[in-house]
């Protein structure tokens, strides 16, 4: 069964990761950064050699977003982001492919482990089943 399994984010927390504190996350060092990054390096390659990885993106920031909706005429109406109305976003995901809903369970509470700096927020892992397979159990 594949699963897609998604960190969130808002856009200040791209922006404590670049630096700056804000009034829900503390700044982010160079330290701070490379202990993530070398989490989820482990963590990509530990699933790839499973054969469990099938894709897995960070995202860029909020204020990189673009919304495409269409008006009442059905014409365009595009948007920058980042979105006033929003609170958390896609951060990053990873598409895997397991055995089971308890085998990607453990994966989660894998990279809920990931190290951040005291005080940063920290957002549950959400699991969603990717449908087109066969019938997930429950």
């Amino acid at each position: 069964m594949k699963y897609l399994v998604m960190v969130q984010g808002t856009q200040a927390d791209y922006e404590a990761q670049s630096g700056k504190a804000n009034a829900t996350s503390p700044a982010w060092g160079e330290k701070d950064l490379q202990e993530m990054f070398a989490f989820m390096g482990a963590l990509n390659n530990d699933l790839a050699e499973s054969g469990e990885l099938v894709d897995g993106q960070g995202l860029a920031e909020p204020a990189q977003t673009r919304l495409v909706d269409v008006d009442k005429e059905g014409r365009p109406v595009i948007t920058d982001g980042p979105y006033g109305e929003t609170k958390e976003v896609l951060a990053g995901y990873w598409v895997l492919e397991c055995e089971s809903l308890d085998r990607v369970t453990e994966i989660a509470n894998r990279i809920q482990q990931c190290p951040i700096p005291a005080g940063a927020p920290n957002y549950p892992v959400v699991i969603r089943p990717i449908m087109g397979g066969p019938e997930v159990a429950s």
